[in-house]
């Protein structure tokens, strides 16, 4: 992998991460149109989600301070459950990767006919939210967990993380703003989780097979556009645009298809 070609992945892995529209779907897109050939793109993967993680907790700085503040304070209080929510919520996806890593894995083979399929899932799934009424509800541990099982489906390349977890949350009839804020600081544990045990998994040997500098690229490239998606995404949840998203997953997902 050449810098360009990192530098290419980097930006497409900012821009749809927070965008509704799958990031590892379009990352194995990406891949296989660029003719990326290599073992080790899982590795790297994870270090793309690790920058938009960073630029995520850039955007939510300020919450993320609250809650830490309330935290520390060592009581019950709405900062600790909203932790312990956002805990209770990564349940479903850490499960699958501590005991299924390996089959999760496999879906990884720049396979753009499964990626188009759950594609055009994802634009369903999106579309549906467009046909509902908006609620009021707060995010309870229940309808976190639901939520986290929506993040946990995410984990196939094409199943868009942000789109099933923000569209579960808006079926559950969930406050815009506040599904959109939930979303994207649920996503923190899990991404880390994952760049941890990769690393202590020996995964870390890949940078030297795709070189140290196309890394770098890639990283700061996921990081920069990650900050701009991910603060033009909070305003398109509020809005609530997301049937356009839904008809772009759609159509890139036939395209995918027929071009498989």
């Amino acid at each position: 992998m050449n810098e360009i070609q990192a530098l290419l992945l980097g930006l497409l892995q900012g821009l749809t991460e927070f965008l509704q529209v799958s990031s590892s779907g379009h990352l194995e897109i990406g891949t296989a149109l660029l003719g990326i050939k290599s073992e080790n793109n899982l590795f790297f993967t994870v270090i793309l989600h690790v920058a938009t993680v960073l630029s995520t907790l850039v955007v939510f700085r300020k919450d993320i301070l609250w809650l830490l503040k309330g935290l520390f304070a060592f009581q019950w209080n709405e900062q600790t459950q909203y932790v312990a929510r956002l805990l209770f919520s990564a349940i479903p996806v850490m499960f699958l990767g501590l005991f299924f890593k390996d089959e999760i894995e496999q879906f990884f083979t720049e396979n753009v006919f499964f990626v188009g399929s759950m594609l055009i899932v994802t634009a369903l799934l999106l579309a549906s939210t467009h046909l509902i009424k908006k609620g009021n509800n707060t995010i309870t541990f229940g309808r976190a967990f639901i939520i986290g099982i929506a993040q946990a489906f995410a984990v196939l390349p094409g199943i868009s993380r942000s789109g099933s977890t923000i569209a579960t949350g808006l079926l559950l009839k969930t406050k815009k703003d506040e599904v959109a804020r939930f979303s994207f600081l649920m996503v923190l544990l899990p991404i880390l989780g994952a760049a941890f045990l990769d690393i202590v998994g020996g995964d870390i040997a890949a940078e030297e097979s795709i070189g140290a500098i196309p890394m770098l690229v890639g990283f700061v490239a996921a990081f920069a556009s990650g900050l701009l998606a991910c603060s033009w995404m909070i305003k398109i949840v509020k809005r609530g645009k997301l049937i356009y998203f839904a008809i772009y997953c759609f159509i890139i997902g036939l395209i995918a298809i027929f071009a498989a």
